[in-house]
């Protein structure tokens, strides 16, 4: 799907960028999703948090479901974060025609999924494009004595789901995965599933620490509004909630044509459709 030196969909570890040492709260976040309401929010909070630049690490899929694509791309370049590639950075950037998102054929979501990318494919310029088929597949930085990797879905897939409910044999392929490519590592920092959450994974008799912040683009399907980021400190890491204007980033959906239902998600706090997750995770409701 795409080639050259930023990889395909598959060889995420292919270009690796070191983000050096993060001194201080780190924050975390994945899943902008073309909410520039959200996106201008967090950063908004960041400041207030006293963390700017280089101390913020995004796990990709900056520009998706929402309505203000160029928008949101311009504000996460001019923010100083570190970016690594997601699935849309990788098919956007290149300009595939496809999401790449790994959502199986027919499920709503991918039926979904054309109308949000070929609305944002329309809108990007080519210095948005550039800035994106020039973001590593892997990022790693150091922390409290501590080595991170970030990437954005799994090591053997850019587009691999990692859920909450995964077992711990799936998150340990993917930790074997990258040790064996850029060494030990104390820590994996991932996003595509939209949810947050932690796990400590034993890799033999150590813990490795998998962190997936959620997405800032859209609500995590539980019926809050509110979309998720996370903090990382020397203590461990904290999990947030993001207030925004979530009414204003829905008109702006419907506004631009984009009505197959994650306009609702975001004041309804549930996702469109639920066949995409795994069936344990599954509320029975819908935006």
């Amino acid at each position: 799907m795409i080639t050259g030196e930023s990889g395909t969909m598959t060889n995420v570890l292919s270009l690796h960028r070191d983000f050096g040492v993060l001194d201080g709260p780190i924050l975390l976040f994945g899943g902008p999703y073309s909410n520039f309401e959200a996106t201008a929010a967090l950063f908004e909070r960041a400041s207030l948090l006293g963390i700017t630049g280089k101390r913020m690490v995004c796990t990709g899929d900056v520009c998706a479901y929402c309505g203000n694509p160029s928008e949101t791309a311009r504000l996460v370049m001019g923010s100083g974060a570190w970016v690594v590639a997601g699935n849309c950075e990788l098919s956007l950037g290149e300009r595939t025609g496809d999401c790449g998102c790994g959502f199986e054929d027919g499920a709503a979501c991918d039926r979904f999924a054309m109308e949000w990318f070929n609305y944002a494919d329309a809108a990007l310029d080519e210095g948005s494009r550039a800035w994106m088929r020039g973001l590593p597949g892997v990022g790693t930085f150091r922390a409290y004595g501590k080595l991170y990797a970030v990437i954005h879905g799994g090591a053997s897939a850019v587009n691999r789901f990692i859920w909450p409910v995964a077992p711990d044999a799936v998150l340990r392929e993917e930790i074997t995965l990258i040790e064996n490519a850029l060494g030990r590592i104390d820590g994996v920092i991932a996003g595509h599933t939209g949810m947050a959450f932690e796990r400590m994974v034993g890799i033999g008799e150590r813990p490795v620490h998998w962190i997936n912040a959620g997405a800032i683009g859209l609500p995590a399907h539980d019926g809050d509004a509110r979309t998720s980021f996370a903090v990382l400190t020397e203590q461990g890491v904290r999990f947030h909630r993001l207030d925004y204007d979530h009414d204003t980033a829905a008109e702006a959906m419907r506004a631009a044509g984009l009505r197959a239902g994650y306009d609702r998600s975001l004041e309804s706090g549930y996702w469109p459709s639920e066949d995409s997750f795994p069936a344990e995770m599954r509320l029975g409701k819908v935006a």
